[in-house]
């Protein structure tokens, strides 16, 4: 699924200005519903196709779902921060994917895809820790076909694709220009990292051996 017949990376980011109000029109041209999610900023519902949302009206969300033909009008306070916007459908968010293979999450597949690749050349097996799996992967692809997960963040790679783009928010843009303007330089101290330190004991309720356990059933209720 693609935006303005485009799709991620190949989308442009939303650029405003720390504090700015900021409307997003969006118009549903394709042939099924797409509930449309951003991170960061909640944001309000203040259009439909019929009309504006009286401002007693209007609720907040993360998520509007927009539906075939329809078009919303959403508004946020901008806030300073690279802020994710997509289809909440996954596989909206992927392309070239599949969608009649079993989930493989937790899956010990050591070894496997050596010995299926004698059998079926170029064989790979899907991730076992979640789809973000993928966004590594390399694959041979058919002519004319798109990547299923593409782009890379400040972090590494991106795991989504198709129906994505950033809303790019910061200080010091000037009115008027949308350029994108490179990945959010966090303010020191603001990123998590993985601690590596001693962990003290956890707090645990005291045993009860069996002689200190009882059942009691509720009342009025037979049987054994």
């Amino acid at each position: 699924m693609d935006w303005n017949n485009r799709v991620f990376p190949g989308i442009d980011p939303l650029v405003a200005r720390t504090g700015d109000r900021v409307r997003i029109r969006i118009g549903n041209l394709t042939m099924t519903n797409h509930p449309i999610h951003m991170h960061g900023p909640h944001f309000e519902v203040t259009g439909t196709d019929g009309g504006w949302v009286p401002k007693s009206a209007r609720w907040p969300e993360v998520t509007t779902d927009v539906g075939v033909g329809q078009l919303r009008a959403i508004e946020f306070d901008a806030v300073a921060g690279d802020w994710a916007l997509h289809c909440h459908k996954a596989h909206h968010t992927m392309n070239a994917m599949g969608h009649d293979i079993p989930t493989m999450v937790g899956v010990d597949h050591r070894g496997l895809a050596e010995r299926i690749a004698k059998l079926v050349p170029d064989y790979m097996v899907m991730g076992d820790k979640g789809m973000h799996d993928m966004a590594e992967m390399e694959m041979p692809l058919p002519d004319n076909t798109l990547p299923m997960m593409t782009g890379r963040g400040p972090f590494g790679p991106v795991g989504m694709g198709g129906m994505f783009s950033v809303v790019k928010v910061r200080d010091d843009v000037r009115p008027g220009d949308y350029r994108d303007p490179g990945p959010y330089k966090h303010p020191p101290g603001t990123v998590a990292y993985a601690y590596t330190g001693q962990l003290q004991e956890p707090s645990r309720a005291p045993s009860v051996g069996k002689a200190g356990m009882s059942v009691r059933r509720p009342n009025g209720h037979g049987g054994h």
